[in-house]
């Protein structure tokens, strides 16, 4: 529940951020996405984050994958280009990378991170990218240097490693925990879990009331890290673009509540309610 201190985060707010698009628009107006993840074994979070980025309305989006059985080609996706994800780093253009996703934390993992930090590009950072931040003093030094806004997506776990407490010590106190996490690591942060919280850059508190049980299943924080890619990339600021993507996301998980899909709800189903919620916003 809102408290006077922590408002909640509503649909009116949110779509205020929306504006049509110009009928005369095309791909390059919505901005390059860059997904950089999927480590052996994992392909599948970045994809996933890829997909959302695109079905959200990112113009072009780039997937770099770690695996060693990297494919070259999403053939459920085929619009997203698929590359080696050191490559993706080195693309000409990119508006927002979008990094941790099933990414590993081994030695070439820490390195692709290390040299992410140091783009101009706008950053959500999430899964295995907050577990090496953690890890590594390096890397975090990186992250609270940088110039170019930062977005963290941490659950209570990962929190908890960020700030080098137990679970507990988050979950008892999540919105001051947030708050510190915002303030240690100079950057906006979603803290995941029933009842997100969200931290501006700003240091203002929202909590968003969306979502429900049937959202604790593998690949919802992959979408929701491609979503709020999506919305950079178009030209949102990054608060609004967190406070859109989190609203919706859980928007969208209550739809299919709501359509009797509480249980076995998949993070791909969202991606599409999320569109088609999306759309309806914007009439």
């Amino acid at each position: 529940m809102a408290t006077a201190r922590t408002p909640a985060i509503t649909q009116k707010q949110v779509v205020s951020f929306l504006a049509p698009r110009p009928r005369d628009s095309h791909k390059g107006q919505f901005g390059t996405v860059a997904v950089i993840g999927g480590n052996n074994g994992m392909i599948g979070a970045a994809l996933l984050a890829g997909r959302a980025a695109l079905k959200l309305g990112a113009g072009c989006v780039h997937v770099g994958l770690l695996a060693d059985n990297a494919p070259g080609v999403d053939t459920q996706q085929a619009e997203l280009m698929l590359h080696p994800a050191r490559a993706a780093l080195q693309l000409p253009r990119v508006d927002v990378l979008a990094i941790g996703c099933g990414m590993g934390t081994d030695l070439a993992a820490q390195k692709i991170l290390h040299d992410a930090l140091k783009l101009d590009a706008s950053l959500v950072l999430d899964a295995d990218a907050l577990n090496m931040v953690a890890m590594r003093p390096e890397l975090r030094s990186l992250l609270v240097t940088r110039k170019a806004p930062s977005v963290i997506t941490p659950h209570p776990g990962e929190a908890a490693r960020l700030l080098g407490v137990n679970t507990e010590g988050v979950q008892s106190a999540r919105a001051a925990r947030a708050e510190e996490l915002s303030k240690r690591l100079n950057c906006s942060v979603v803290l995941k879990g029933a009842g997100s919280l969200c931290v501006t850059q700003e240091g203002k508190t929202w909590l968003n009331n969306t979502g429900n049980p049937g959202m604790s299943g593998p690949g919802m924080g992959d979408v929701l890290s491609g979503m709020i890619a999506a919305f950079i990339a178009q030209g949102l600021s990054v608060d609004n673009a967190l406070l859109l993507a989190v609203h919706l996301h859980g928007a969208a998980g209550d739809a299919l509540a709501q359509q009797q899909a509480g249980i076995g709800m998949t993070a791909s189903e969202v991606t599409e309610w999320s569109r088609w919620l999306l759309n309806q916003w914007t009439k």
